[in-house]
């Protein structure tokens, strides 16, 4: 079956065939994060999304190239950057270290690149020379460089590809300077913004006076400096439609002449108990604030990986413990695997036969190769689960059966990538003292073996004797 996706340019599900000529390579770009915050779980709904779309791509057979850009220049940046008289460098630092902290901490694969706007200012301005000289850019007097959304119409091109926009009852004609601007005007927009006193030390020289670029043109040209005028994949939350995408199109579009992107992803917004995440709300939540409330970030990944990502999401703390029962499910299972398996020899998994054990990565990667089905991969993994369980209960599953079992299982968690469930492996010192009780009993001082599982206990931790050995579990 091959991978199909919803493409925003198309309006529809088409199949996905990459532009290279092999089908092998795929160039993907996913708008990064603006490094003046924490990003919040309404952002992680986005990159989890991502991470998804480049393991489905992955599990798929695709080679696939990966870039996400850092937004460390724009109008809020240099805004904060002045009120805590700091440095641009140590400000957007601080925060991209964090952002990529919470990135691992999800499991989301680092992107292969990474590009600085403020390290392709030179690429910046080379496509605004471009736009100016093909007659879609101007300058104002104010020193600034702005795009000409009626030139480019003008010259045949289509404003509007992503959504369709109504003129008659947008209001047209405007300029504006900010990065974002309201969602019903159609304006001219600043590709380089002249400098002003407020900027203070952060500008750059160009052809155009001292400035900075604005924040559309920048995912512009980095995107097309790392994967070319032309390619795959673009992703992004469903908010930056428009202007912010609209915006990448017509910039690219109008300085080459080609088309920018053959398939675009968007993903839709997400509620926090069922209202718009808002800090004077109270349900305004970074990932470190989810954790501080004894949430794990493999469980805000697993909730996040619920929803279909074109739905809507009710994202909720009741959602995450529900996220840490259905997880402890399948770790319950695995656990049981490992067991079994442990009395198995790894070259015994060539002898299975179809229908000794369930199969649970073709079912998946089925799933998800329909526009990234999750709702349904769910339901294949804990399907798998129940059988798996009732065949260990039926004593049906051997030791080869387990071990087949467990890499059946790794191979589809590289595409979900919830992992393993790290607070459930025991660290060095619990172990110790469970190997102490063990010696304790075999030397029949009773006394101490009690008193050591009393101090597991203490610890957090149970021990359980079985025909197979101790067994250690987390409280």
């Amino acid at each position: 079956m091959a991978l199909k996706l919803f493409n925003t340019l198309a309006r529809s599900v088409q199949e996905f065939a990459p532009l290279d000529p092999a089908g092998k390579k795929v160039g993907l770009y996913c708008c990064g994060p603006t490094v003046y915050d924490f990003a919040h779980i309404g952002n992680w709904r986005t990159f989890v999304f991502a991470d998804l779309v480049r393991r489905t791509l992955e599990f798929s057979g695709y080679d696939v190239k990966h870039v996400m850009n850092i937004t460390d220049i724009e109008d809020k940046i240099i805004q904060r950057v002045r009120e805590n008289k700091t440095t641009l460098r140590e400000f957007t630092g601080k925060f991209e270290t964090a952002f990529l902290d919470d990135l691992k901490a999800l499991n989301c694969k680092e992107p292969h690149v990474k590009p600085h706007a403020t390290e392709y200012i030179a690429e910046i301005i080379s496509l605004i020379e471009k736009l100016v000289a093909r007659g879609v850019a101007y300058k104002a007097p104010d020193g600034s460089v702005y795009f000409s959304i009626a030139k480019y119409q003008g010259c045949g091109c289509h404003y509007g590809q992503l959504l369709k926009l109504n003129f008659d009852e947008m209001r047209a004609g405007e300029r504006v300077s900010s990065d974002e601007y309201e969602k019903e005007s159609v304006a001219d927009f600043a590709l380089w913004k002249a400098r002003v006193p407020d900027d203070g030390d952060i500008f750059w020289p160009s052809p155009f006076g001292e400035g900075r670029p604005g924040w559309h043109i920048e995912c512009s040209a980095m995107s097309m400096k790392v994967l070319g005028e032309s390619f795959d994949l673009h992703l992004g939350g469903e908010d930056l439609k428009f202007p912010h995408h609209e915006d990448e199109i017509a910039q690219s579009e109008g300085a080459t002449g080609k088309p920018f992107v053959k398939y675009w992803l968007h993903g839709a917004h997400l509620l926090v108990e069922g209202k718009k995440m808002s800090k004077s709300l109270g349900n305004y939540f970074t990932l470190r604030d989810l954790v501080a409330k004894g949430f794990t970030a493999r469980e805000v990944r697993y909730l996040l990986l619920t929803a279909h990502y074109r739905e809507t999401f009710n994202f909720t703390l009741d959602g995450l413990t529900g996220a840490k029962s259905a997880l402890a499910r399948i770790d319950e299972c695995l656990g049981k695997l490992r067991d079994i398996a442990a009395h198995g020899r790894p070259e015994s998994q060539s002898q299975i036969t179809p229908g000794e054990v369930p199969f649970l990565k073709e079912s998946v990667a089925i799933s998800l190769q329909d526009d990234l089905n999750i709702s349904a991969a769910w339901a294949n993994v804990f399907e798998w689960v129940r059988s798996v369980n009732r065949l260990i209960v039926e004593n049906k599953i051997k030791p080869e059966h387990a071990l087949y079992a467990l890499k059946d299982w790794e191979t589809t968690d590289s595409v979900l990538g919830i992992g393993a469930n790290a607070a459930a492996e025991a660290p060095t010192e619990i172990i110790a003292l469970a190997d102490a009780r063990t010696e304790a009993k075999k030397a029949k001082d009773f006394k101490r073996a009690d008193a050591i599982r009393d101090e597991l206990k203490a610890k957090g931790w149970v021990v359980e004797d079985s025909p197979k050995g101790i067994k250690l579990k987390k409280l």
